[in-house]
């Protein structure tokens, strides 16, 4: 592990004990999620889509957030325009529990196609399946997975999804506030100071940064990097 990458896990390490100390939570099972990251590379410094969550948020409120939410039951079952590259269909189904199915995976690219729908109101749908949700998820490429440590009142085994707007012919002025998001900015991925983020949030834009400067094409089948806690600390695993 770099210097970098140490010190990302330090403020991970301190955040989490700031945010326990005061009040702790019963144990509970992490739920799946996903989230996806959307990158507008139109500018000099490609930006990524975020929205601020509302006070009376459970989890993570006040902050700015990329869209996302757990994973329902339903979203297995939902049909795609065009599924995922195989090289993240197969990346996904490492690591996870025995009985984690390959409709699961798909659906968590669903999830984040349905939850960009509702919190940012830009849909995924190509337009000759405008009658219905069917998502296009072909370019989403596996980014980034994190487990929320114990102690908090919701936690979340959310894997972060990543593509590019124009991929999907997606209008970056498009977007709407919701009742989940308001405030939706485009950020510069490297402006991690302009707004209040999850600490967890400014490491994951750090490895974008990163990656992007490695091969702006963000290829399909590439290392993701997986965070969570053990021993009382963050961990920063590759899958």
């Amino acid at each position: 592990m770099n210097d970098a990458s140490a010190a990302k896990l330090d403020l991970l390490t301190e955040d989490h004990r700031s945010r326990t100390s005061a009040k702790r939570h019963a144990p509970r099972t992490p739920r799946d999620a996903a989230s996806l990251i959307l990158i507008d590379r139109s500018h000099p410094v490609p930006r990524a889509l975020l929205g601020k969550r509302g006070k009376s948020h459970a989890f993570m409120p006040d902050l700015y957030v990329f869209p996302g939410g757990r994973r329902d039951p339903g979203d297995n079952r939902t049909a795609m325009a065009r599924p995922l590259c195989d090289a993240v269909a197969d990346k996904l189904m490492q690591r996870t529990r025995t009985r984690f199915q390959a409709s699961a995976a798909c659906g968590l690219a669903v999830a984040a196609a349905r939850e960009m729908q509702e919190e940012a109101h830009l849909s995924l749908t190509p337009p000759e399946h405008a009658d219905c949700f069917r998502p296009d998820v072909s370019h989403f490429r596996y980014f980034a997975r994190a487990i929320t440590p114990p102690g908090q009142p919701r936690r979340y085994d959310t894997r972060f999804f990543a593509c590019f707007c124009d991929e999907l012919e997606l209008d970056p002025s498009a977007v709407r506030d919701s009742v989940e998001l308001h405030d939706l900015r485009w950020l510069p991925i490297d402006a991690h100071d302009s707004h209040p983020l999850p600490r967890i949030t400014k490491v994951i834009l750090s490895d974008l940064v990163q990656a992007l400067e490695e091969d702006p094409s963000l290829p399909f089948g590439r290392t993701v990097p997986f965070y969570y806690f053990r021993h009382g600390r963050f961990v920063r695993d590759l899958i």
